[in-house]
């Protein structure tokens, strides 16, 4: 098959369309890109990209083509609307003109924002070509329950485009099956409907520890809780901050941030005003290949989201990557994600948005004994073998593509 994927985001962003492309790659199809120019998570142009740099690539096999675009900035949501509008703008203005080969089928792989879908949509007016758009965020619920839009009008105009957008795709793949009934809510028949979880990429698995680089080693000893992603308003930061707060006189619990994000400058602050640097670490990003060895240095792997109905339906992507690393999890998660941890047997979940319920589980797992979360590691490790296995869901989704052309 000739494949066209369209994501705002690429590598040398951190984003698991990155393994699709690669992964089609490998079973012997054609694929592109049209993507924008990488500035995620730090609102500026990566090193050496610009808007006259770097505008085609191959990255394993993968041809990548970039569109002109504004960075999204740190200034908050002006420069992360303008972000969404020009990728859009940019992408529709030249995607007939950058994109005119035979594409049998289009993917679209549509984390905030949905908006990404229109230059793939335009070029299917123009080709006729199929489109599978994989839903990773449930548009408006999401940026509503995040705090981003309050209007109601502009909600419901949200709304309104994201039925639009749906009903010029073939297929919507979901990530969770709590996601269906908000996707039939938007008119989609249940007929046009796939599950596609995430799953591990294959660097993710059990690794012994003390094989981190000694360049990124960290002189830190005790107990080490290690979040890994996004620090973003989702994420729940607040309620990280208080219950480190509050366990601050276990001088050997330490929390280890690794990722970037637009509240990082808040989160510094925060740690700051109370006192925090003893325990918990801002480590900054790294790249995917080394976070395994990251992973085999924690005792704890930790996620957290808000607490929101609409978060409630969702697994965040880290989770499988945590699940294939063998390590125990705290999952301060509502719904989904919660029972996802129960069922694997990896770990605890408790409540989100609440400190004291986050302080009582990590004092619970800091107080059991090394062998019994070893053993819940194991048990999340292979749970995901078995359910989130890379290969079987890669061929499902040729699958589904090739039913389509």
């Amino acid at each position: 098959m000739n494949i066209l994927i369209v994501s705002q985001y690429f590598w040398p962003e951190n984003f698991r369309v990155n393994d699709i492309a690669a992964g089609f790659v490998e079973k012997g199809h054609r694929v592109t890109v049209l993507t924008g120019i990488p500035n995620y998570p730090w609102g500026r142009f990566f090193s050496g990209y610009g808007l006259f740099k770097k505008r085609r690539q191959n990255h394993r096999g993968v041809s990548i083509i970039r569109v002109p675009m504004i960075p999204r900035g740190r200034s908050g949501r002006p420069g992360v609307i303008m972000n969404y509008l020009s990728f859009v703008i940019f992408g529709c203005l030249l995607i007939p003109f950058y994109c005119r080969e035979k594409y049998d089928v289009m993917f679209i792989s549509a984390s905030s924002p949905i908006t990404m879908a229109f230059p793939a949509m335009l070029l299917k007016k123009i080709q006729g070509i199929p489109i599978l758009l994989w839903v990773l965020d449930l548009w408006p619920e999401s940026i509503k329950a995040t705090g981003a839009v309050k209007s109601p009008w502009l909600l419901n105009s949200l709304r309104r485009m994201v039925r639009f957008i749906y009903s010029h795709c073939d297929r919507i793949l979901v990530p969770s099956e709590g996601f269906i009934p908000r996707i039939e809510g938007m008119g989609v028949g249940r007929d046009r409907i796939r599950y596609l979880p995430n799953w591990a990429e294959d660097m993710y698995r059990p690794t012994s520890p003390g094989t981190l680089p000694i360049e990124l080693r960290v002189d830190i000893n005790g107990f080490k809780i290690i979040f890994a992603g996004n620090i973003g308003e989702a994420q729940s930061f607040p309620t990280i901050l208080a219950a480190a707060e509050k366990l601050r006189e276990y001088n050997d619990i330490h929390w280890l941030i690794l990722g970037d994000g637009r509240m990082r400058g808040w989160v510094e602050g925060e740690i700051e005003r109370k006192q925090l640097a003893g325990n918990v670490h801002l480590l900054g990003s790294y790249p995917p290949e080394v976070m395994p060895a990251f992973f085999a240095e924690a005792d704890i792997l930790l996620v957290t989201l808000k607490h929101s109905p609409i978060f409630s339906l969702t697994i965040p992507g880290k989770v499988q990557s945590y699940l294939a690393c063998g390590r125990p999890i705290i999952a301060a998660l509502d719904g989904e994600g919660s029972s996802l941890i129960s069922r694997a047997s990896a770990g605890l979940a408790c409540p989100p948005e609440d400190p004291e319920a986050l302080v009582r589980t990590v004092l619970k797992m800091y107080r059991t004994p090394v062998e019994e979360r070893e053993k819940m590691g194991r048990s999340g490790s292979e749970y995901c073998r078995s359910h989130f296995n890379r290969a079987r869901i890669f061929d499902q989704l040729e699958g589904w593509m090739k039913e389509l052309i």
